[in-house]
């Protein structure tokens, strides 16, 4: 079983930067692929971006692709997304997702494990 849990969120002016971190339990951090998603109000939740469980080939939604940086710590237990350039559109709630695999895709169903979600809210 693998916990986690989202931080880092807040209201930010667009142009300016957050990052988020997630904490995962658990013992099989270093053997789960991690992914980012987002649901903003009134939207399906959808792909931001994910990594594999080595830290190699991260990928990213193309809405995100140059201003978003998925990358994790394995020591810490801890995957984060730097997100830069921020616009009004980002706004949503952010969830981190383990996957049972190594490496996973950018579909939901491929993820077993989410956390709460960590709100981010972007003003024009």
């Amino acid at each position: 079983q693998v916990q986690l849990v989202e931080s880092g969120g807040g209201l930010v002016q667009a142009g300016g930067s957050l990052r988020l971190s997630c904490a995962a339990s658990g013992r099989t951090f270093s053997r789960n692929a991690m992914g980012w998603f987002r649901q903003a109000p009134g939207k399906e939740r959808e792909f931001a971006a994910h990594i594999s469980s080595s830290g190699g080939s991260p990928f990213y939604a193309d809405s995100v692709k140059g201003r978003f940086t998925v990358s994790r710590d394995n020591a810490k237990n801890t995957v984060y997304l730097q997100m830069n350039s921020l616009k009004p559109e980002d706004t949503a709630l952010y969830y981190c997702a383990a996957a049972k695999t190594v490496v996973a895709g950018t579909d939901q169903v491929e993820y077993a494990y989410w956390g709460q979600g960590t709100q981010v809210t972007v003003s024009s």
